[in-house]
């Protein structure tokens, strides 16, 4: 069983995979956003390659709880990858993941430049290993 992690922006989607068993998430890639179509292609491939059977997509929350213009660009996003997808996908809250993301990379004396190239992957792994934690309890 394989679950997909993504944390779609504007710019890029980061993807994480979960080790077959369900415990691990590990940062694979950083997609480079084209438009809709070729964004969906992208996750389609990913998710064919690994067998995955659920996606895990970060929803932005603002602080106080509510939703905001973000969060209605990635349910729109993830909306139309479930018409293209047979796979079912989980929200998941994502507040304070991409500062957890800076956090670890500063603290592993990353670049500026390197941290700029897998902020987004490395977001995608905490939102994905904190679903998996959530559902092995």
């Amino acid at each position: 069983m394989r679950i997909l992690g993504l944390d779609i922006g504007d710019k890029t989607i980061g993807v994480a995979i979960s080790d077959p068993l369900g415990i691990t998430a590990q940062g694979i890639k950083t997609i480079m956003r084209k438009n809709k179509k070729a964004d969906i292609e992208e996750v389609k491939k990913i998710c064919e390659e690994y067998q995955v059977e659920t996606i895990v997509a970060g929803l932005p929350k603002n602080m106080n709880g509510t939703l905001g213009p973000q969060s209605e660009k990635v349910l729109n996003f993830c909306e139309a990858l479930k018409n293209d997808l047979d796979i079912s996908i989980e929200m998941w809250d994502e507040r304070l993941t991409t500062v957890a993301a800076h956090r670890a990379m500063l603290e592993a004396d990353l670049s500026r430049a390197k941290r700029k190239k897998i902020v987004d992957k490395i977001a995608a792994t905490y939102i994905l290993q904190g679903y998996l934690d959530r559902i092995s309890k």
